[in-house]
């Protein structure tokens, strides 16, 4: 007798183990940021926050601290991040890690969710109205087809 291992199913092994969510500081991703931690704490799991600090090279040459300007924009995000954490715990608990990654915001959020191994990402809406014309991030992530993708307005 032959035995088939095909299309078998494991119990326990459903839903993301490793969500990323991509945060630049915007009323959209700290919004993204909260959908996929409630998504992380019910779903056991590891909740990955992501910033993607622009490359403006343009800047740079015109002698603007791009750079400096970027870091303190991820350290506040840290800091906003484990003061949420703080306020809830006990009452809301969810494993989390802060990422930075360098590049353009989708490439970033590519990259990230690549070297994190993400089974789901979870962006906020653009909000920018050029987007409607070249296509946000959240519209290249989902038409990249890698990863299940949640956009919050």
């Amino acid at each position: 007798m032959t035995e088939q291992h095909s299309h078998r199913f494991e119990r326990g092994t459903d839903g993301p183990k490793v969500i990323v969510v991509g945060v630049d500081g915007s009323d959209s991703s700290l919004r993204a940021a909260a959908y996929a931690a409630g998504l992380a704490r019910r779903q056991h799991a590891l909740l990955a926050v992501v910033y993607v600090q622009p490359v403006l090279a343009a800047g740079a040459a015109l002698g603007v601290p791009v750079a400096g300007t970027t870091d303190e924009i991820a350290e506040d995000l840290v800091v906003q991040i484990r003061e949420s954490a703080e306020r809830l715990k006990g009452i809301f608990e969810v494993r989390w890690e802060f990422h930075t990654f360098r590049g353009d915001p989708y490439n970033g959020l590519v990259t990230a969710a690549d070297e994190l191994k993400a089974d789901a990402v979870v962006v906020g809406a653009s909000e920018q109205a050029g987007h409607r014309i070249v296509g946000s991030v959240a519209v290249r992530l989902v038409k990249a087809g890698r990863w299940p993708v949640t956009v919050v307005p």
